[in-house]
């Protein structure tokens, strides 16, 4: 119904927003990342807004950027995950920080999320591994490292393009990418690991 609002930001407190426009006050419920996004209030801003539409409540959640709104839409497809749980999940952790957890199956790092079971940590993952593309996650800076290793963003995403130009799934060059890479490797190096290991 609502795809955006521009207004000013009258109110802010965790969890949610004031917004005015054209003399309405909208109240907004929002994530961490997204308060944090608006440093002051009484400023014009663009929100981007999804309406739940319930029995007994209407609700408005906004996001400061389309690829938060985006995720937002995808984790409550999940079995078990509402909006409150979504936006609480959104205030946890980062996106690209959550991309990457999912693409990788990172169980123990959803875990930590607060109020996220194993059970829902693992639906996520079978639910979205296949609907979330991992160079955008590396795109947005998410983290490939599970052993301390700083790898570099370029030589990992040449490396993941190399192996799905070769017919891989995206997520399998990305699972076995990071398997496989080490600190300062090349991409020949990884994509020789890479292919060596599929080989075997």
């Amino acid at each position: 119904m609502y795809s955006y609002i521009i207004g000013v930001v009258t109110h802010k407190e965790e969890g949610k927003i004031a917004l005015e426009n054209n003399g309405i006050g909208y109240e907004i419920n929002v994530s961490n990342q997204t308060l944090n996004s608006f440093v002051f209030e009484n400023e014009p801003v663009k929100i981007f807004t999804y309406l739940v539409v319930r029995e007994d409540e209407m609700s408005l959640y906004g996001f400061s950027t389309l690829e938060e709104k985006d995720l937002f839409l995808k984790l409550i497809t999940v079995s078990g995950v509402g909006p409150k749980m979504a936006i609480s999940i959104l205030s946890d952790i980062s996106i690209s920080g959550l991309m990457s957890a999912i693409v990788g199956e990172d169980v123990k790092t959803l875990c930590k999320i607060k109020g996220l079971g194993k059970k829902t940590a693992e639906r996520m993952i079978l639910e979205l591994k296949d609907k979330i593309n991992p160079l955008t996650a590396i795109a947005m800076g998410g983290d490939l490292s599970y052993s301390g290793n700083a790898f570099d963003d370029s030589i990992i995403d040449d490396a993941v393009t190399t192996l799905i130009n070769l017919g891989m799934n995206k997520n399998d060059a990305y699972r076995i990418v990071k398997e496989v890479a080490t600190k300062d490797a090349t991409v020949e190096e990884i994509i020789e690991k890479a292919l060596r290991g599929i080989g075997k």
